[in-house]
């Protein structure tokens, strides 16, 4: 009866935390893009993409990003080649509210909650910068893997990269591996 218990518990947790988070950045989405007069991403997706660019100059990679013209997305540019868009789903928040679900649903004390929330939240954000920025350079080079980069090599990256934080969490601050 205690593991049923647990089990809830933890299923509990977990939606409502994902649903609260993906409710307030839904709302958050609805007040910051805009379709009309003319195209605008959320700040946030303006932030990866400039971030990403950032951190391409720092590697010696000429780069810019610009709003689309006819979508809600970022243009981006290293040098005068447009090798990519970023759009709202690769900014990562999605994959943060899923991991920041999981550590809370997984509680341990909410000092290390945070804290790791914190520090796993950035690992994810530049893991996810690396990302872009490899994935732009890749489809420059090999453009006939487009597919097999996108859709597969690149979320495995960014899901391992959660994967391994939420082991790290639930082995090493949670309140299931002191329960042990």
């Amino acid at each position: 009866m205690k593991k049923k218990k647990t089990i809830i518990k933890f299923l509990a947790k977990f939606f409502i935390t994902y649903f609260v988070l993906l409710g307030a950045y839904s709302i958050y989405l609805k007040q910051t893009q805009q379709r009309t007069p003319a195209f605008s991403c959320s700040p946030i997706t303006r932030t990866v993409a400039e971030h990403t660019k950032v951190f391409a100059e720092t590697f010696g990679y000429p780069a810019r990003t610009i709003q689309h013209e006819a979508e809600l997305s970022m243009k981006f540019y290293i040098g005068n080649i447009y090798s990519l868009r970023i759009v709202e789903g690769c900014n990562a928040v999605s994959i943060l509210i899923l991991f920041l679900s999981f550590i809370i649903a997984f509680s341990g004390s909410l000092k290390a909650t945070v804290l790791f929330g914190l520090f796993g939240s950035f690992v994810i954000y530049i893991a996810n910068i690396i990302r872009i920025l490899l994935l732009s350079k890749l489809i420059y080079i090999y453009p006939e893997y487009l597919d097999i980069l996108h859709d597969l090599f690149f979320p495995a990256v960014i899901y391992g990269t959660v994967f391994i934080l939420w082991v790290i969490w639930v082995n090493k601050f949670s309140y299931l591996k002191k329960r042990k």
